[in-house]
Parts: structure tokens; C-alpha cells; sequence
């Protein structure tokens, strides 16, 4: 068995087959957790967990055809599971200009680009912007409430993703500065929230390791800190994993130092990361695809998906001299344990 730790089969560019995917991945032992990005990504990721509370995706006959045809294990609750949040690139700080940027299924991704790549957006503090995809939907600031009220459904089991971004970034120094205080305190703001329910966290980090290892010291040192005003949560331990790391290993120590997991996907296959994966124990690691992004070579000139979740553990595996049932049992144990699935379903 399997856990795709980081999937995105609640974007638009799988709208027409997510259940075909998903039957896919079951049928094989794959269970998934869709991350939502934005409230409209979140919200789908948790209509599309919901609908697999009896292993099947209801909403058509033929995914329920398939499921028995194929013998898909019929347990309740199993296998789909949703986190819910936003992501630093979906905040509209009205501070930076989005280049357009067409999103690849192919594995060509340089080390600056390894997250989604969003289509053009023009100013973000412009109020009449036209989107075609829900993933690429902006929001002026985090509702908490109304993310609250999304986390009442048993089949969220994290808040994520979210985190800090630099890629995006104003020019001069003033806005820069601003720009990431904005990222920093919807950060602040959501990690309030994962306290509150008491939820787990996947990290996004893009350029702003040092950063997001500053903000996370500071709430464990003390969580109702200057920087985090408003938490009210004294007792609860953040955990949660840096989903798609790529930072170096003196960083990779301080995160797991902190209780957090380090997530790998398909990027290990484009960036030298051996090294890091080698001394990074197996308790510590999470594995992820990020689909439809960051394809293995295997998969290449090819949408991403759960199943292929697969060969980053077997690439882990051979980079740690290891069987792959060890990489496999101790990935799923991981997630399990963080991601709490029994309490959730």
C-alpha cells in the first residue's frame, strides 16, 4: 500500500476523469490526499473525498460500474481524503505581476519553477481579472470562518496547502518587504486555525526556507508570540510535513528537528536531493507526486497521477539501498500517523 501524501485531481485539468484516476489508484492500493490551494480548490477536493465514502465515486454509473467490475475494496471511508487551505500564490497582495506561464505535464521543470505554474494574471490588485481554472482564483485575505466551517467535513485531515512563496516578488525593497509580511501573516493565520482544530499542516516553500524556519521557531517557542497575536492555543504542538522539499540539509535537520516530515515527489528525479534523501530517516519521510506536476521519467510527456506515487518510492528506495515494501511500509505508517485517518473518516 501507498499514500500520495500531495495530489491536485481537484484541478480543472482533471475535471472530465478524476474518478476514472482515483478508481485507478484504489484498485492498486493508492490512497491520495487532494490539497486545495484556494476556498474553490478546497471545496472540490472535499466534494470529490466525500463522494468516496464507500471506496467508489458516486456522481456517475460508470465509476460505480468500474468499482465492482474491478473489485475495489468497499470500505467505509477509505482511501480519498481532502486538506484544505491557501496558498501564498492565491493571496492577492496587489504587489506583484504573474507572468504567464503554461502548466507542463512534463517533467522539465527547472529548480525555480518547481511548483504550479499559474497563466497570466496581470496586476493581482485588479478587480475585474477572468479565470479559467479554479486553482488560478485570487483572494484579497483568509476567511477563517469560512474555512472552519469547510474543516467540519471527517474527510479533511490537514490545512495546506500554505505557506511562503518568494518566486513572485515585487522589485523594490519597500514592496518586497510588505509582500512577504502579507505572506507571513496568512500564514500566521491558518496555522491558528490547524491549532484550533487541532489539524496537521503541509508546507509549501518556494525560495523562503530561512523564513518559514523562522516563523515556525517562533510558534513553537511560544505560540501566542508577538509575531501570532491572535493565536489562542497555548498547548498544541504544530506537525505537519514541507511538502516538495528542496531545501539543504542543515535546513531539512531544523524542520525534522521540529517534528515536521519531509515530503518527496517526482522532483527527485530533476534535483540533486540523494544526499538529503540518504541521511533523512525512513520516519521521517512522506511521498507525494503533486499531479498533475512534476512527472517521473517514467511518466514523462504524460499527466501526472496518484499511481505514480510508485516510482518515487521505489527512486527513495534505491537511493537508501532499501527494499521498497520497507519504503512503502514506512511512508503509509508516516502518513497514518500524521494524517490520522481513522479519526477523520
Amino acid at each position: 500500500m501507498l499514500i500520495d501524501t500531495h495530489a491536485h485531481l481537484n484541478f480543472d485539468t482533471f475535471k472530465g476523469d478524476f474518478d476514472e484516476i482515483i478508481e485507478r489508484a484504489l484498485k492498486n492500493d493508492v490512497w491520495m490526499i487532494n490539497i486545495g490551494t484556494n476556498y474553490e480548490t478546497s471545496k472540490k477536493a472535499i466534494e470529490i473525498a466525500e463522494g468516496y465514502k464507500k471506496g467508489v465515486y458516486p456522481h456517475t454509473n460508470r465509476g460505480l460500474r468500474s468499482a465492482q467490475k474491478n473489485k475495489i475494496r468497499v470500505l467505509s471511508g477509505v482511501g480519498v481524503y481532502a486538506a484544505i487551505g491557501l496558498h501564498p500564490i492565491n493571496l492577492d497582495t496587489g504587489l506583484v505581476k504573474i507572468q504567464k506561464s503554461k502548466p507542463s505535464t512534463k517533467g522539465g521543470k527547472n529548480q525555480n519553477d518547481l511548483e504550479v505554474p499559474r497563466p497570466e494574471v496581470g496586476d493581482c490588485g485588479a478587480g475585474n481579472l477572468k479565470f479559467k481554472n479554479l486553482e488560478d482564483i485570487l483572494e484579497e485575505s483568509f476567511d477563517y470562518e469560512k474555512y472552519k466551517n469547510l474543516a467540519k467535513s471527517k474527510k479533511v485531515v490537514a490545512i495546506g496547502e500554505v505557506g511562503l512563496d518568494y518566486y513572485w516578488r515585487p522589485k523594490t525593497t519597500r514592496k518586497k518587504e510588505l509582500f512577504k509580511q502579507k505572506q507571513k501573516e496568512l500564514l500566521l493565520e491558518q496555522l491558528n486555525l490547524a491549532k484550533e482544530l487541532n489539524l496537521p499542516v503541509v508546507f509549501h516553500c518556494r525560495m523562503a526556507h530561512q523564513d518559514l524556519l523562522e516563523v515556525l521557531k517562533s510558534e513553537i517557542r511560544n505560540p501566542k508570540s508577538e509575531t501570532n497575536p491572535k493565536s489562542q492555543i497555548q498547548n498544541l504542538k504544530l506537525r505537519g510535513v514541507i511538502h516538495c522539499f528542496t531545501g539543504n540539509w542543515e535546513q531539512a535537520k531544523k524542520f525534522m528537528d521540529m517534528g515536521f516530515y519531509l515530503g518527496f515527489n517526482g522532483i527527485i528525479f530533476k534535483l540533486d536531493l540523494d544526499e538529503i534523501i540518504k541521511k533523512t530517516p525512513l520516519n521521517k519521510i512522506l511521498i507525494e507526486t503533486d499531479c498533475p506536476y512534476l512527472s517521473p521519467p517514467q511518466f514523462e510527456d504524460k499527466r501526472n497521477e496518484p499511481l505514480c506515487v510508485e516510482y518515487v518510492a521505489r527512486r527513495i528506495a534505491e537511493i537508501k539501498n532499501v527494499s521498497f515494501e520497507e519504503v512503502a511500509e514506512k511512508t503509509t505508517e508516516n502518513a497514518v500517523k500524521l494524517f490520522n485517518f481513522s479519526k477523520r473518516s
